[in-house]
């Protein structure tokens, strides 16, 4: 296949946003090969390995352990920033995940599936505290790769990341805590208590914030023992308000699109050096990037439906784009929730304070996350024409099943509404 067919970088607007990014179209076994050969050069002399969701929220817990084992730092230089290469703004994960413009979005295959520029070279410094990018789907072979690279005796820390079920990361994590002098593993998603307790009594020390309250980066500056300055309380306010969608601090924003954009290790590095008030150099590349990005959110939101279900108005749309805009633009036209499916199969769920079951669509098509904020791929994608069919009929597939997942939701939620209220009423009696 001739490399232009996937370089989506120059693609016109039109066509940028029904088609997946570069990185869909890498085969799996070059993406683990590089994957593994990056994680070894990372864990090189390393004492410490963070595996972290590569978003604002994951990153920011990055720089957090690096400033607690005063990690060497490696600022760049404001020319390499300018000579970076445009990409498309999607989610990543959601590393995966739609590691994500948004840090709350689990369970979602996206990062690489829809990034023009994938395949990140290692940090050029190494580091005494490692990163090691990892999304919810391959948090088990981050793990892996860490016991078996890392060196005898390394603390290993695990951030913003949260399995669906234990068996997923029994093995390995098993496998990490031969390897590791501790494990702990900080994150603030929606957890099974099985899963949880099944993740505690392996060893790891698991500390798990309230996602109402705290993002992962909160539960990092509680958890660890040092006296953090107030750049990194800052830092790890400003993070939250965007994770959580709070949206009362513009700064917020810039984080979340700055940590998309460039490559994780260089935004680790600028946050320690400038905190949450990002340099020059870095607020133009960011409002350079951001044309395109709010091009392709009206691209998005020109295809938006509502739809009614069991009282509900929820939103639906297909695209490249950034989820949460445009949600919140489906929210203004009406949504109770809204439904953002990508092209690379994956899809964001956001709801609303009237609608609060977002992770429990989301667990219906291969997913999870939050009450407000989920994300999914469904088990659909059996072969390319599979895919084909998504992207030309802007993934009519993909909506049906999500809106069959709520129409089963609903149904549910109004069933346990009126059994409980028959319990009341017999009670009374």
């Amino acid at each position: 296949m001739y490399d232009e067919l996937i370089q989506s970088g120059d693609l016109s607007l039109s066509r940028k946003s029904v088609l997946p990014g570069t990185g869909f179209f890498l085969p799996d076994t070059l993406e683990d090969d590089l994957e593994e050969q990056q994680t070894e050069a990372a864990l090189e002399g390393a004492e410490v390995a963070v595996i972290a969701d590569p978003d604002a929220d994951g990153l920011a817990c990055v720089a957090l352990i690096r400033e607690a084992y005063d990690d060497v730092q490696n600022i760049p230089e404001p020319d390499e920033e300018d000579e970076a290469e445009d990409g498309d703004d999607t989610d990543q994960p959601e590393p995966v995940a739609d590691a994500t413009d948004d840090a709350d979005e689990q369970n979602t295959v996206v990062a690489a599936g829809e990034t023009d520029e994938p395949l990140e070279e290692p940090e050029p410094t190494p580091h005494n505290v490692a990163l090691i990018p990892a999304s919810p789907h391959d948090v088990e072979d981050a793990l892996a790769r860490v016991a078996e690279h890392g060196d005898e005796g390394i603390d290993i820390f695990v951030c913003d990341l949260a399995p669906d079920r234990y068996k997923y990361v029994e093995d390995e994590l098993a496998a990490a805590l031969e390897t590791a002098n501790r494990v702990a593993w900080y994150d603030h998603h929606q957890w099974g208590d099985d899963v949880a307790q099944s993740v505690r009594d392996a060893g790891a020390d698991l500390v798990i914030g309230d996602s109402d309250e705290e993002c992962s980066a909160d539960v990092v500056y509680r958890s660890l023992e040092y006296e953090f300055g107030p750049m990194y309380e800052e830092l790890a306010a400003v993070t939250r308000d965007h994770d959580l969608w709070l949206r009362e601090d513009p700064r917020s924003d810039d984080l979340a699109d700055y940590a998309y954009w460039t490559d994780p290790a260089e935004y680790v590095e600028v946050v320690r050096e400038y905190g949450v008030d990002l340099p020059e150099w870095v607020t133009d590349y960011i409002a350079e990037r951001r044309v395109e990005k709010e091009a392709l959110i009206d691209q998005a939101v020109g295809r938006a439906e509502l739809r009614e279900i069991g009282g509900y108005t929820v939103g639906i749309t297909y695209g490249r784009c950034s989820q949460n805009e445009v949600a919140e633009a489906m929210r203004e036209q009406g949504a109770n929730a809204s439904v953002i499916v990508k092209p690379a199969g994956s899809a964001s769920i956001r709801g609303t304070d009237e609608f609060e079951l977002c992770h429990k669509v989301a667990g219906k098509v291969n997913g999870g996350g939050h009450p407000k904020a989920a994300g999914c791929k469904p088990d659909i994608y059996d072969d390319m024409l599979d895919y084909a069919n998504h992207w030309t009929t802007r993934g009519a597939v993909t909506k049906r099943v999500i809106l069959d997942a709520f129409r089963d939701v609903v149904d549910e939620a109004n069933e346990d509404a009126e059994d409980a209220e028959n319990d009341v009423d017999a009670d009374d009696d």
